[in-house]
């Protein structure tokens, strides 16, 4: 896993709940689970842009700060899904915030964001 050269102070609260919700897909991830999608599969399904690799990889950090636990089941093929922890659970207000927030101001930063998306490079 990915090691930060510069560790991150963690005594502000704002601190810890990015350090926890980064990451392009956590907090869709975080509520597609609250929607009863549990199944890697079906999650890619629903994100489709998001590659395999990299919803497992914040799966699997999000199981590390125990905002979802994993069950496999010993079938074959195996099954896995994914429950949402009691930690989980209380980000889904800060992310239903997130999203409102976003709604409310969607056209002014859809065209600041245009304008950044077009200066970069490439």
């Amino acid at each position: 896993m990915y090691q930060k050269k510069i560790a991150n102070t963690l005594s502000c609260g704002s601190v810890l709940t990015k350090e926890v919700l980064h990451g392009k897909w956590k907090s869709t991830l975080l509520a597609c689970i609250s929607q009863g999608i549990r199944r890697p599969s079906a999650m890619h399904r629903t994100i489709p842009s998001a590659t395999r690799r990299v919803l497992n990889v914040q799966l699997a950090e999000m199981e590390q700060h125990g905002l979802v636990s994993k069950t496999i089941f010993p079938e074959l093929p195996p099954r896995v899904e994914y429950q949402l922890t009691s930690l989980g659970q209380s980000l889904l207000p800060v992310i239903e915030v997130m999203e409102q927030w976003g709604n409310a101001h969607r056209p002014e930063l859809e065209q600041v964001l245009a304008v950044s998306l077009a200066e970069l490079p490439g």
